[in-house]
């Protein structure tokens, strides 16, 4: 059956260094009502100062962390998306990953690690295996992005191949100079050119650069945060995505 809409709430928060605190934070965040519910990346535990070393804070998929996000999905009703550190075969560089929880099951390890700008993601996290994850969200095939793979179309034109109709890129984008600008544009860019929903949850400042946003797929903003921590809902639309997509038949268009 074909879906027709989607309560989305975008979840614009820092998380600290406590991981019992930051999962203490699930429950309240998520509220009621929203079908899903998107947390930035490393919400369990923040990535400390630069270059920390992340080894001591990974946990499986079913330790506390994802324990209490299944918990949460489960007695609110909502699908939550939440990032964290996982172990990996590497104890030193744990994978940084996705959990979903709720109407799907599934993880997503970041492929992209954030060797930029002055840092070195690489150096404490692994990066995991090539391949793009879509889920379904209550009917929604949904494809995960993290923060830094924003930077790469290929990942988010695999996702549209392999189905997604919304894009979910949970993140910390570290803030600085043209930093907003790029996210937007970034944002902006992957809902215009693969003709998709996206929704965007960032930690907020001033570390981070905050700016959650919901976007339609013809890059039209839904709504978008400040800085600061904050919450926000919107609901998308099948209609319209069919409606953009007969206006703009650019997937349907290509030649390579």
């Amino acid at each position: 059956m074909t879906w027709e809409s989607l309560r989305i709430r975008l979840v614009q928060h820092a998380s600290g260094l406590e991981p019992a605190e930051n999962r203490a934070l699930l429950e309240p965040l998520t509220g009621q009502g929203a079908d899903l519910v998107v947390f930035p990346e490393a919400f369990a535990r923040d990535f400390g100062k630069p270059g920390s070393p992340l080894g001591r804070y990974a946990e499986p998929v079913a330790g506390p962390f994802g324990s209490e996000l299944g918990r949460v999905a489960a007695g609110t009703g909502s699908t939550l998306v939440a990032g964290m550190f996982e172990t990996s075969p590497d104890p030193e560089r744990p994978f940084n990953t996705l959990l979903v929880r709720g109407a799907a099951t599934a993880e997503y390890r970041k492929i992209h690690l954030y060797d930029s700008f002055g840092y070195r993601e690489s150096d404490a996290l692994t990066g995991g295996p090539l391949a793009p994850a879509v889920v379904d969200v209550a009917g929604v095939p949904t494809g995960l992005m993290t923060c830094y793979d924003l930077r790469f179309p290929e990942l988010a034109r695999r996702l549209v191949e392999a189905g997604a109709e919304l894009l979910v890129v949970p993140a910390a984008w570290v803030a600085g100079p043209r930093k907003v600008d790029h996210w937007r544009t970034l944002l902006r860019a992957r809902a215009i050119e693969n003709t998709v929903f996206v929704a965007a949850a960032g930690q907020s400042g001033p570390r981070y650069s905050g700016h959650s946003m919901l976007l339609d797929p013809l890059g039209d903003v839904l709504l978008e945060l400040g800085e600061d921590d904050a919450v926000a809902e919107g609901v998308v639309e099948r209609s319209r995505l069919v409606a953009v997509r007969e206006t703009n038949p650019s997937l349907a268009n290509r030649r390579l």
